[in-house]
């Protein structure tokens, strides 16, 4: 596990690039933190990092947001309007889940039961107006 604090925004690219270094090759992330911790704002300078050049957004309505990146595609889920989990078998979640490209999983606990055997886990901890601690940690075989 790896905890790491910041005071302000502008820190994130570096909170990203420790995240992609941490991961190790890993291309499944799930997001957990309270309303409003960022983890929507953290997930768009993660996609920039990466190289994606389009305008990254909640899919908050959508459930799902594809990207393209020199990395290869990036599927941003957000979870938290799921009604159900036959929600996330009707858009096809094994498709993306088991793709190889990377997956960032928002609100993550309403899925949990279709989560992989493997993935990263960033937990984002409001500690101030701008500060947040981030943690991350690698989940295996659940």
């Amino acid at each position: 596990m790896k905890s790491i604090s910041i005071n302000s925004t502008a820190e994130l690219p570096t909170i990203a690039e420790e995240l992609l270094s941490f991961a190790k090759g890993e291309k499944f992330f799930i997001f957990e933190g309270e309303m409003a911790a960022g983890k929507t704002t953290f997930i768009k300078i993660f996609c920039e990092v990466l190289g994606v050049e389009d305008v990254v957004s909640s899919p908050t309505f959508s459930i799902v947001n594809e990207y393209v990146s020199k990395a290869g595609k990036i599927y941003h889920f957000d979870f938290y309007r799921l009604k159900n989990i036959q929600e996330a078998y009707d858009i096809g979640y094994e498709e993306y889940f088991y793709s190889g490209d990377f997956c960032l999983i928002e609100w993550p606990s309403k899925i949990e039961d279709l989560l992989p055997e493997n993935y990263v886990k960033v937990e984002i901890e409001i500690t101030g107006d701008e500060q947040r601690t981030f943690s991350f940690s690698e989940v295996i075989s659940r």
